[in-house]
């Protein structure tokens, strides 16, 4: 009885080991591949696609063709750069110095 329970234990075992082998080498010599569901498109194909409905540079709300178009327009005739006050100007400019002199002379502390 006793040698028939420890033949029992050991055919599980090696049964459970076996399984487990197995599994491992199904699982290793897995590939997932992914399907792409959408045919790659051409970026020269997309660049003639005409866009009906777009979403605003300024707040990323939708807006219509139109609307986009005249946003575009507002955008491109704003003055670059902006104006900005000389105080602005010049803490600009002392801070590319700044950088410009400590990459110079990395060892003096300004």
């Amino acid at each position: 009885m006793r040698r028939k329970r420890g033949q029992f234990a050991a055919f599980l075992i090696l049964l459970t080991a076996i399984s487990l082998i197995l599994l491992q080498v199904i699982s290793y010599h897995k590939t997932f591949v992914i399907a792409s569901t959408s045919i790659d498109i051409p970026e020269e194909i997309l660049r003639t696609e005409i866009i009906l409905e777009a979403r605003s540079p300024i707040d990323g709300q939708p807006v219509s063709a139109a609307e986009y178009a005249q946003l575009q327009a507002q955008i491109k005739t704003r003055p670059y750069p902006p104006k900005l006050s000389p105080t602005v100007r010049e803490t600009v400019f002392l801070l590319r110095l700044l950088k410009i002199l400590k990459t110079l002379f990395p060892f003096v502390d300004f």
